[in-house]
């Protein structure tokens, strides 16, 4: 018999299993990475600093959440910019994992989604530095820059 599913608070679905730097599940009881608290409200520039710092120490799967909480939390007309950019680090996720072909596809759909953004990009994201970064051969050690040189 399978065991209950872990569920938050408020009776959501997680998985309460510790998972290491790129958030792939540990077994129970091994000592894993610190994850990203879910749901944190933040401004636009706190998430992206957070994610920033997570890209920097090598954790895109961190970054990517915190990304995904910025993405829920957008108005209505930049969701799919904020959308792009969580896919964008999850690209990068699967490229450390050695997922080259979930990578790309996933650094694809990220692209369609931030590149109507380059015009104007709000909160000073390097909207056009993200796609001329998409265009290179993907390597986990690349950086990812979510602006300009800061």
């Amino acid at each position: 018999m399978d065991a209950p599913r872990d569920r938050d608070a408020a009776g959501r679905a997680r998985n309460a299993r510790p998972r290491d730097a790129l958030g792939r599940p540990l077994p129970r009881g091994a000592v894993g990475e610190e994850r990203a608290p879910e749901g944190v409200p933040r401004t636009p520039d706190e998430a992206l600093t957070e994610a920033q710092r997570l890209l920097d120490a090598g954790r895109p799967f961190h970054a990517h959440e915190v990304l995904e909480d910025a993405w829920k939390a957008a108005p209505e007309h930049e969701r799919q910019l904020w959308r792009g950019l969580a896919q964008l680090a999850v690209g990068l996720t699967h490229a450390a994992r050695g997922n080259g072909r979930g990578a790309a596809r996933l650094v694809e759909r990220g692209v369609g989604n931030v590149a109507p953004y380059a015009a104007a990009p709000p909160h000073g994201i390097d909207v056009a530095g993200l796609v001329a970064w998409a265009q290179e051969p993907l390597a986990a050690d690349r950086p990812f820059r979510l602006r300009g040189r800061d």
